[in-house]
């Protein structure tokens, strides 16, 4: 069989994305998602994208990381299935769609630029050294001097495969204040098991912890740059946590083709 796939990425988090709507695509074939998004024997990706219909909002997102297993909410992934829904006619500029931790809306705001509004997050777990919260995805934010000197891939994986994290995992950034409300990011995924370009879910978080670090309060624009690229966060947070969280950046389509399977 030959399936029909588009290439995305979204500061360099990259993506191999499927229109299946009439269900053709075999979701319980771990082996060839991973094969799809190897990057010596297939198309080459951080994870795998299914876009489906929904009965009450405009798609499904349904999410594979590399490893080929389903997995939690992925951040630019959702900005980039957004642009392809768009590609496709499904929607116009903007949209709600469901992913697996629930709703979201996103909107196109220029050409490839794209923002996505990401669930809100209640609690923040602040350690002596280290932050752990939820934006989707579960994450540990460790602040340091400069991310540019961190063996991400190693660092990484010594939290990810510590006592507390190593059955269920956890995506790991290393986070460094540039300047007022800018931030530098590099970060581990889980299910990818190495350093990635780029990380929505990571930049949402570590966007959260600078701004309990930093004490801020009301709403703030927080500028991230990640090794593939920069994006933004608005944060608000209330009484109720944080809320009105976007996820703003870049969605762009590289490449489209067909693969026999």
């Amino acid at each position: 069989m030959k399936l029909n796939f588009q290439k995305y990425q979204g500061t360099g988090n990259d993506f191999v994305i499927i229109d299946n709507r009439e269900k053709l695509f075999d979701v319980q074939n771990t082996r060839l998602i991973n094969r799809l998004c190897d990057r010596k024997f297939g198309i080459g990706a951080d994870g795998l994208i299914l876009l489906q219909n929904h009965t009450e909002l405009d798609f499904e997102m349904v999410y594979f990381n590399a490893d080929g297993n389903e997995s939690s909410m992925c951040g630019n992934g959702g900005r980039c299935i957004t642009h392809f829904a768009h590609y496709l006619n499904i929607i116009k500029n903007e949209c709600e769609f469901m992913a697996i931790d629930g709703a979201h809306k996103a909107k196109i705001i220029a050409e490839n630029l794209v923002a996505l509004q990401m669930n809100d997050v209640e609690q923040v777990k602040t350690e002596a050294n280290y932050y752990e919260l939820n934006t989707g995805s579960p994450h540990y934010i460790q602040f340091v001097d400069d991310v540019s000197q961190i063996n991400v891939k190693q660092s990484g994986a010594e939290v990810r495969y510590n006592d507390q994290y190593k059955s269920e995992g956890i995506n790991v950034n290393f986070v460094d204040v540039k300047h007022s409300n800018q931030i530098n990011v590099r970060t581990y995924e889980r299910g990818v098991e190495d350093e990635t370009l780029s990380c929505g879910t990571g930049v949402t978080a570590a966007a959260i912890a600078y701004y309990e670090q930093s004490n801020l309060q009301g709403k703030h624009v927080i500028i991230v740059n990640t090794l593939g690229g920069k994006l933004s966060v608005d944060v608000n947070k209330t009484e109720n946590g944080f809320t009105n969280l976007s996820l703003n950046g870049p969605a762009t389509g590289v490449f489209e083709g067909t693969v026999n399977v």
